[in-house]
C-alpha cells in the first residue's frame, strides 16, 4: 500500500499497461524498459493490454512468462479487461486508454514520442514524458508521494 498524505491510499497489486505509444514505440519495447519491468514485477503483477497493432507482442515478451498479455479489440474490451484487475494502476497514452485510466486507483499518462491524447492526459493523476519515468515512479514510491501529496 502507498499512503499519499491528503490524497489517497493506493492498494493496487497490479499495473495495467497499454503497449503502443506507452510501453512500445512502433511495437518495439526497448531493452532498458524491459529491465525496469523485470524490477517492477517483483512488486506488482504486470498486465499488458493491446490490440497488437504492429503484431509484435509475442516476440517482444517472449520469455517473460510472469507478464500477463491480453489482446483486445476495442476500447470497451480494454476497459472491461482492466477492471478484472481492480484495484490497479493504469498507464497509457491514447483515447482508448481513457476509461482504463479513469478506473485506476492511480492513472499515469505517458506523453512519449507518439504523444498523448488530451482525454488521456485529463483522465490521469500524473503525466510523465517517458515510460521509464512512469515505471521509476512506482519503483521509488516517495516520488509519487512528493508529486501527489497535498
Amino acid at each position: 500500500m502507498i499512503n499519499i498524505p491528503n490524497y489517497k491510499n493506493i492498494n493496487a497489486k497490479t499495473v495495467v499497461f497499454d503497449l503502443n505509444g506507452t510501453l512500445a514505440e512502433d511495437g518495439i519495447v526497448d531493452y532498458e524498459t524491459k529491465k525496469l519491468l523485470h524490477k517492477l514485477n517483483k512488486m506488482y503483477n504486470i498486465v499488458v493490454l493491446t490490440a497488437d497493432t504492429f503484431g509484435t507482442i509475442k516476440k517482444e515478451f517472449e520469455g517473460y512468462d510472469d507478464i500477463t498479455i491480453e489482446i483486445i479489440k476495442n476500447t470497451e474490451e480494454k476497459m472491461n479487461k482492466a477492471k478484472k484487475y481492480t484495484p490497479y494502476i493504469g498507464i497509457g497514452n491514447g483515447n482508448n486508454d481513457v476509461e482504463m485510466l479513469k478506473n485506476a486507483e492511480l492513472g499515469i499518462a505517458v506523453i512519449g514520442k507518439e504523444g498523448c491524447s488530451v482525454k488521456a492526459l485529463l483522465s490521469s493523476d500524473i503525466v510523465v514524458n517517458d515510460i521509464k519515468d512512469a515505471i521509476n515512479l512506482l519503483l521509488n514510491e516517495k516520488r509519487l508521494i512528493a508529486t501527489l501529496r497535498k
